[in-house]
């Protein structure tokens, strides 16, 4: 079963898709009448990165420029399965490809993504502008569409859940130390993963004969079959698309004394 090459990109694509959210935020400011406006830089990456760039040169007297202030950070930091969201396993997507061809999926398994997102900023009114522009649209959760598998044309809305929000201000030393004020935020990414493709030359096989047997009792190792009733389409060779008729033959086994009841077969006398 295993072993069978697939890839959706279902990971890059929900990352991807988390930082997009993102990536928009402006920052304005004010003075002597006129109004900055500049766009946030969004990187992926854990913020002690860009914080580790900061405290290699604090001393703000020793280069006009360490690293661009504020600034917004994003790393996935875990994955974990989410049975509450668990759907039946044999369920399956079923769509119809260009070549009038029927191709399923089973449905997927659902897996939380964890990320942090790092707001850092020099100043706190900076910082509190990036923060406000996020909070709203979290209550607690935010549906992100993403289209997860192109060839079966599945989209999903992903919650994107706001956990928690932290807050540090890592000022120390005398003033010609850099101050950093960081928020990290928390959230909580409720995506899926699916499974193959698979084409009805694969899995779809046409069911060419149908046989049910009555027994005279429940209990099968002592039950007497006595009827038989088997059915198959007319012509044998007919498609599931094709009209085509069925041959239904009954069996009468009441007088059979050779008949195993564990196998379901008539054994040589």
């Amino acid at each position: 079963m295993l072993g069978q090459y697939f890839y959706h990109e279902l990971t890059k694509k929900t990352i991807v898709g988390f930082g997009t959210l993102f990536n928009n935020i402006q920052l304005r400011r004010t003075s002597n009448s006129k109004t900055e406006v500049m766009k946030v830089p969004l990187a992926y990456g854990p913020k002690q990165k860009f914080l580790a760039r900061i405290l290699e040169q604090p001393d703000i007297t020793a280069q006009k420029i360490q690293i661009t202030l504020p600034r917004i950070s994003f790393e996935m930091t875990g994955l974990a399965y989410d049975g509450s969201r668990k759907v039946s396993p044999t369920q399956a997507i079923k769509v119809v490809d260009a070549n009038n061809k029927q191709k399923h999926q089973y449905m997927p398994v659902p897996y939380n993504l964890s990320f942090e997102l790092g707001i850092i900023a020099k100043n706190q009114d900076d910082a509190l502008q990036i923060l406000e522009q996020i909070l709203p649209h979290f209550q607690p959760h935010y549906n992100l569409t993403v289209k997860m598998v192109p060839n079966s044309d599945e989209t999903k809305d992903i919650p994107v859940v706001l956990e928690n929000v932290s807050y540090e201000d890592n000022y120390e030393g005398d003033f010609t130390e850099r101050r950093t004020i960081v928020y990290t935020l928390s959230f909580n990414v409720k995506t899926y993963y699916y499974g193959p493709i698979r084409t009805e030359d694969e899995d779809f096989k046409t069911i060419r004969k149908a046989q049910v047997d009555y027994y005279t009792s429940t209990d099968v190792t002592n039950a007497t079959r006595e009827v038989r009733y088997t059915v198959q389409p007319d012509p044998l060779s007919a498609n599931a698309d094709d009209n085509f008729g069925f041959d239904e033959l009954y069996s009468d086994f009441t007088d059979a004394q050779n008949w195993n009841p564990v196998t379901g077969e008539d054994e040589p006398v």
